[in-house]
């Protein structure tokens, strides 16, 4: 049987692993990716702090095939679902089973002077550029926020914030920086609840980053360095941070895999699409909650996700074994300076609403502790 997995980041890694140690080998799993290297996102603030170097949270997706995983350095083309097919730059790949693990893209482009003026955390150079920005600043106005939704991650543009905030007061220029955030989302994290949301709110108004919800961003403006809202407002900048537009990758949208939402449709316990052997995972789907909100789109439900997947196809495969449905269980780690970090952790499937809890303590070392060693296991684990 061959199952073909495009897309090597956490949701293609773990279903490609699971899938090769579950079928013993027997089996052919192919990753395609475009990409020659993985990198671990979640460390990208951490990147952008100058806590981390590239080569640290860097993997080589060729190293796969030490696994029995067949990796291929390509970018798909066109799937073909009623023949089973997709073509790449490499070829063409038929399979039995193909799992859609492509993410979210960046849609920079679509914001009039985003590209030339702003500066974000989810691409590897982009991090890096915003480092040397950073180091370079030394005062004025400084303006970050969330372009529009949904978004993956989260809690990534709160968290870079705050550690832009503590990078200022350790650079002894926190009282030369007039710091705001803007966001579409009348809390951050909304679905979370408001209990979480107003703690992170707290948390960026008690450092003196003013919190301004509910206006979507039109454009930039490079020269004027001024970015302009939907419904007339502006704002001047001299740094600017901001999420860029994300969409579904092209390639599934023109396989009609993709519905009104712009994401692809997918059963919220099996991840089965319409098609009874291509299933999608992670931040290319679309799950419709019982409050009708969209499940966020993160790397913990990507992993989550990939094993239930992982273990019925290899299930069905062999004829043996209890297939799985997703739970909807999923954490996250918010970072805010000092050597600090908060964690959240709950259940985005409970009715009417998901019900998601800090753990206790709130605010901890440990929990900033945790997350490194989580980042140093979870290379090993699938590399």
């Amino acid at each position: 049987m061959k199952i073909l997995i495009l897309g090597g980041g956490i949701g293609g890694l773990v279903a490609s692993n699971l899938l090769s140690k579950g079928l013993r080998k027997k089996h052919e799993v192919t990753v395609v990716d475009r990409k020659t290297r993985y990198e671990f996102t979640p460390s990208f603030p951490w990147l952008m702090m100058g806590w981390r170097e590239p080569q640290r949270i860097t993997r080589n997706l060729s190293s796969l095939t030490k696994k029995g995983i067949r990796y291929i350095n390509a970018s798909a083309l066109k799937i073909d679902p009623a023949n089973r097919v997709v073509k790449t730059r490499a070829g063409d790949l038929s399979y039995d089973y193909l799992i859609v693990a492509l993410g979210a893209e960046l849609a920079s482009e679509t914001i009039r002077g985003f590209l030339e003026s702003a500066h974000h955390v989810y691409e590897l150079e982009a991090a890096m550029k915003l480092r040397g920005a950073l180091r370079t600043f030394s005062g004025g106005t400084v303006v970050a926020g969330v372009s529009s939704l949904p978004f993956k991650c989260p809690a990534a543009p709160y968290e870079v914030a705050l550690l832009m905030d503590y990078y200022f007061r350790q650079k002894g220029i926190r009282d030369q920086v007039d710091f705001r955030f803007f966001t579409p989302e009348a809390l951050p994290m909304p679905v979370t609840g408001p209990k979480i949301g107003n703690m992170i709110k707290g948390m960026l108004e008690s450092r003196g980053i003013s919190y301004q919800p509910n206006i979507k961003l039109s454009s930039v403006d490079p020269k004027k360095r001024e970015i302009t809202f939907e419904k007339g407002e502006s704002m001047n900048f001299d740094l600017l941070f901001a999420v860029p537009p994300h969409r579904a990758p092209k390639v599934v949208m023109e396989a009609e895999l993709t519905d009104r939402t712009g994401w692809i449709p997918v059963d919220m316990r099996t991840f089965k699409t319409r098609y009874d052997d291509v299933y999608a995972i992670g931040d290319v789907t679309y799950v419709k909650l019982p409050n009708g909100m969209m499940l966020p789109k993160a790397g913990v439900f990507a992993h989550g996700q990939a094993e239930v997947v992982a273990r019925n196809i290899t299930a069905e495969i062999r004829d043996d074994g209890e297939k799985k449905e997703w739970e909807g269980d999923g954490s996250c780690f918010i970072e805010i300076g000092f050597g600090k970090a908060a964690m959240a952790k709950g259940n985005f499937y409970t009715e009417p609403d998901p019900v998601v809890n800090v753990r206790w303590p709130m605010v901890s070392r440990i929990w900033h502790w945790y997350k490194g060693l989580f980042e140093k296991y979870w290379l090993w684990r699938w590399f």
